[in-house]
């Protein structure tokens, strides 16, 4: 008897290599991609603006990234002693502007150089949601749209839902700009399976809607953009609240595990997975914290490792494990 309806992702026509350079970009669930791929040993760049949730702003910072914009005093507002921007996320924010726009310049002059390079996006879509500014009084424009509120009172903006036909424009104009910047880009749009409840869930629902309809319509008629289905994993294949954190709006480790699984499944060729079994195996080594340090099994184990890693970092040269490395060399004074 069957209890669920498992999705069967379809694997994508271009496969990720191990050696493939690949900046995300997108809301919060993001970050569980990334550091999957990252402690795999994959070159990435995450969100160099910050968290982002609409596809305004992420077209806003991907064209900052591709013109190598320089942010000066005038895209800064400050507020409760803070300078902040408002294509930014708080984690930018300082009591120095000038600390703020060196922050901020040397992450666009970083992504500009890294997305030249990249050969994978993946933008996850958050919300159709935006918050608008009424006026100029905090510095930015009437109708721009902030990346992040930064806690400013709601009376500084106007709560809009995105028209059907703005998430279209919005997403072909980063598709138009990214493949001119660097035709070798290969776009795999996901959505968020994060809800944003606050919206109230009806409203989430049309959010989500509208940002699926509008990346299909975009994918099926472009060979270089994917769709990957985190959204549809979650909702609809776990489909189930223990599946969630405390908060029941964030997926747990299990779910976001779960959708890794399936990412690594559609989404990578077999010597890329083999490769990167091998190099969990040896990270996990790496982490793990023996009881008994200075014990002849130990030490055994030590050795070993450092020859495994050894031989793998000759086999896959544009791999960095000189961390693990050093560390089985150090544990052991082994002098390579």
């Amino acid at each position: 008897m069957d209890f669920r309806l498992e999705l069967l992702v379809k694997p994508f026509a271009k496969k990720i290599a191990l050696e493939d350079a690949i900046m995300l970009v997108g809301s919060c669930f993001t970050d569980h991609i990334s550091k999957r791929l990252a402690s795999h040993k994959f070159k990435v760049l995450e969100n160099p603006h910050g968290i982002l949730f609409n596809p305004k702003s992420i077209e806003t910072a991907l064209k900052a990234y591709v013109e190598n914009k320089k942010y000066v005093n005038g895209d800064l507002f400050l507020f409760n002693g803070l300078y902040t921007s408002w294509d930014h996320h708080g984690q930018f924010s300082h009591p120095n502007p000038d600390i703020v726009l060196q922050s901020i310049n040397a992450a666009v002059a970083e992504a500009h150089t890294f997305l030249k390079g990249a050969k994978w996006l993946v933008l996850t879509l958050g919300s159709a949601w935006t918050y608008k500014l009424q006026d100029d009084s905090m510095g930015g424009r009437p109708d721009q749209v902030a990346a992040n509120c930064h806690k400013v009172p709601q009376k500084h903006f106007k709560h809009e839902l995105m028209k059907g036909a703005e998430v279209q424009h919005s997403l072909e104009n980063i598709v138009s700009l990214l493949q001119t910047f660097n035709p070798q880009l290969q776009i795999i749009f996901t959505v968020s399976p994060v809800r944003h409840h606050r919206e109230g869930l009806v409203e989430n629902n049309r959010s989500k809607a509208m940002l699926i309809t509008a990346v299909h319509d975009l994918v099926d008629s472009n060979s270089n953009l994917y769709y990957f289905p985190s959204y549809e994993l979650v909702i609809d294949d776990l489909r189930d609240y223990r599946f969630y954190a405390e908060d029941l709006v964030h997926p747990n480790y299990q779910a976001t595990q779960y959708v890794w699984e399936k990412f690594i499944l559609a989404c990578m060729n077999d010597d890329t997975r083999s490769n990167m079994q091998e190099i969990g195996k040896i990270v996990h080594a790496k982490n793990h914290r023996s009881l008994h340090p200075t014990s002849a099994q130990h030490q055994q184990f030590l050795t070993s490792m450092f020859e495994k890693t050894k031989l793998l970092q000759s086999r896959l040269p544009f791999i960095d494990l000189q961390e693990e490395l050093n560390y089985f060399s150090k544990s052991q004074n082994i002098n390579d």
